[in-house]
């Protein structure tokens, strides 16, 4: 057992299915010699060499468009968007080439990729480097969409990622790279499409992801130690597959749901969570569920501005003591 950090596990987890299976490739701006702009990537190079880990031209459309070749010719590659935003530039391919390959091709082309991409606030990166934009992959059929939270999660979770028939879109918050857990020796391979209860609780179900999960397990504790309010902290990890088996056993334990994303208000994934989840359990709720998520504004440049819109620690505390009478 090794204690990494996020950063550190996600070169674990890429180095892990490199040398497991010869066509994984790697590439993307300045992963290999410089080992990634948040150094997430180091030492990779040195260990499989600049055939199979490369640095590309700061093109993101060139990028996918050389990992959609790949994939399609036999290889496994895993590209990296330096931030999430700048999928915007290349989206041609993320919503329109890569999940559509199998089923215009009647199965005869598949794209068997991974893009590696820097997601979410926290970081002081500004309104176009800092935005959470899972949700926006989440609405494209074919895609598949991860984002860990730990970095036992990111290795287990990135191998799958490599190993599934599919493309997915991987989410690394960008605040978390910094942050420390106990990973297991050996390989490690988890399961795309399944959530993970962190804290049990019996008095509402809370779910988080990424940089959200650790912030709704710190309001869990204030919440029992100072209200005696109990409540079920599930870390979602994938948006597609999305692990509602999980989520609704969860709900039909506590009768109470609450969603914690950075994502702004409009659109988010808990929307969609929170309308299945209305459909599907209605009758397992005793009040309507509560989303917690940021203003729908541009995220502001000063620090403090930025702090205050994303949800906290202590707004969700507020938010739950409120909506439960407490």
């Amino acid at each position: 057992m090794a204690e990494l950090t996020y950063r550190d596990a996600v070169a674990r987890g890429i180095a892990q299915e490199m040398a497991r299976d010869d066509d994984v490739i790697f590439f993307g701006e300045d992963v290999a010699k410089a080992g990634g702009v948040f150094k997430a990537t180091v030492g990779l190079l040195d260990q499989f060499g600049p055939i199979r880990v490369r640095d590309t031209p700061i093109s993101e459309q060139a990028i996918l468009g050389a990992a959609m070749g790949a994939a399609m010719t036999g290889l496994k590659p895993i590209a990296e968007i330096m931030f999430s935003d700048f999928l915007a530039v290349c989206w041609d391919y993320v919503a329109n080439e890569f999940p559509k390959s199998r089923y215009m091709t009647n199965g005869q082309v598949k794209c068997p990729l991974v893009v590696r991409t820097g997601n979410g606030a926290g970081s002081r990166f500004g309104a176009q480097h800092s935005q959470s934009v899972e949700n926006w992959c989440m609405m494209i059929p074919g895609l598949k969409v991860v984002a860990p939270s730990s970095p036992v999660d990111v290795v287990g979770l990135l191998a799958a990622a490599v190993r599934d028939p599919d493309p997915v879109i991987f989410f690394e918050h960008k605040s978390l790279y910094a942050v420390k857990g106990e990973v297991p020796d050996g390989e490690i391979v988890d399961t795309l499409g399944t959530a993970k209860i962190l804290r049990p609780g019996k008095d509402a179900t809370v779910l988080a992801l990424a940089l959200m999960v650790p912030r709704a397990l710190a309001a869990a504790e204030t919440l029992s130690a100072e209200h005696g309010i109990e409540v079920e902290v599930v870390d979602v990890r994938s948006l597609v597959p999305l692990d509602m088996q999980t989520i609704l056993g969860s709900v039909a334990r506590t009768h109470r749901l609450f969603t914690v994303e950075e994502n702004p208000r409009l659109c988010g994934w808990g929307a969609e969570i929170v309308s299945i989840a209305v459909e599907e359990a209605f009758y397992d709720l005793d009040g309507p569920p509560v989303r917690i998520t940021t203003p729908h504004i541009p995220l502001p440049a000063a620090d403090a501005l930025e702090d205050m819109v994303l949800p906290t620690p202590a707004r969700i505390v507020e938010t739950i003591r409120r909506s439960l009478g407490s």
